[in-house]
């Protein structure tokens, strides 16, 4: 199999995914985005023969427009650009898991201040207002009181952006400290961590402590059809447990489409870099049959 890995910044995860593939003897093209440019009749990066492409861009934008490419390339790529649009922007994740049927925090979007204290009032408080496009927890604010909203509302009406003029505002759910993330491949876990912090936000870019954790049957359910819901691929889906630890009740409040997995990896028996190329084998062989494994 050669597999492309697109980046901009080889990471731990990378790294791990990079040395599970070497170890089966696949051959690597890794894809510096910064330094290649993408036309409508090819590309300077060296894609000939590829089987598969992995997205791994840490940019948002990189990563949405050279899957795109890619696709038009009608070369595979994981995640393919449909999957990516949804998941990169909150706002159409919470649609499609809403039009699937799956549990989701109740959301409300507004493009002026006026209107989004409304939506903000409507909910009461506490409440949260997140950036629609941002990962890592970063812009994500819990607004406690009105004077709070104020003065956040009026910080993103002076940035320079236009993503900080769409006011996306959610209900704050009341967690048990903790959420859980599950790596899944098409639906199937890989594995599952609960990350746990005693700050409303539990990410663990933000130092919450990790450990695994086993899903039921209810959020075996609910991961496959939050990932169906987006398209399906690698993701890294995010749900909370409303009703108390352990209560067997959840709300999947985002969908990741270029998930990390290192903290996962250490915290869980199972192998997930090895899972997932066992996966990234099976994806290349459906769209190319002749790929050697």
């Amino acid at each position: 199999m050669k597999v492309g890995i697109l980046y901009s910044r080889i990471r731990q995860d990378e790294k791990l995914l990079l040395n599970e593939l070497r170890d089966r003897d696949h051959e690597i093209e890794k894809i510096d985005v910064r330094k290649q440019q993408f036309g409508l009749d090819g590309t300077t990066a060296d894609i000939d023969n590829l089987d598969i492409v992995v997205d791994r861009c840490l940019s948002t934008s990189r990563s949405l427009y050279a899957t795109r490419f890619i696709d038009h390339y009608d070369i595979p790529v994981i995640n393919n650009p449909e999957t990516a649009d949804v998941c990169a922007d909150k706002a159409k994740n919470s649609l499609a898991l809403d039009a699937a049927g799956v549990p989701t925090p109740e959301t409300k979007v507004a493009f002026t201040v006026d209107s989004a204290m409304d939506a903000i009032e409507s909910f009461g408080y506490p409440c949260v207002l997140k950036p629609v496009v941002g990962s890592w927890g970063r812009l994500m604010a819990k607004l406690d009181s009105e004077s709070a909203a104020e003065a956040v509302l009026e910080h993103k009406k002076v940035l320079g952006h236009y993503e900080h003029k769409v006011f996306y505002v959610q209900e704050f759910v009341d967690k048990p400290g903790r959420d859980i993330r599950v790596v899944a491949t098409d639906g199937e876990p890989v594995a599952a961590m609960t990350r746990t912090s005693d700050h409303w936000l539990t990410n663990a870019a933000k130092g919450g402590d990790t450990a695994g954790f086993e899903l039921d049957d209810t959020a075996l359910d609910l991961v496959e059809k939050a990932s169906d819901a987006v398209g399906g691929g690698l993701l890294g889906v995010d749900l909370m447990e409303v009703g108390g630890e352990n209560s067997g009740k959840y709300t999947v409040h985002e969908i990741n489409h270029t998930v990390e997995f290192k903290a996962l990896n250490g915290c869980v028996d199972v192998d997930v870099p090895a899972t997932v190329v066992d996966w990234l084998e099976t994806k290349a062989n459906e769209a190319t049959p002749e790929a050697t494994q």
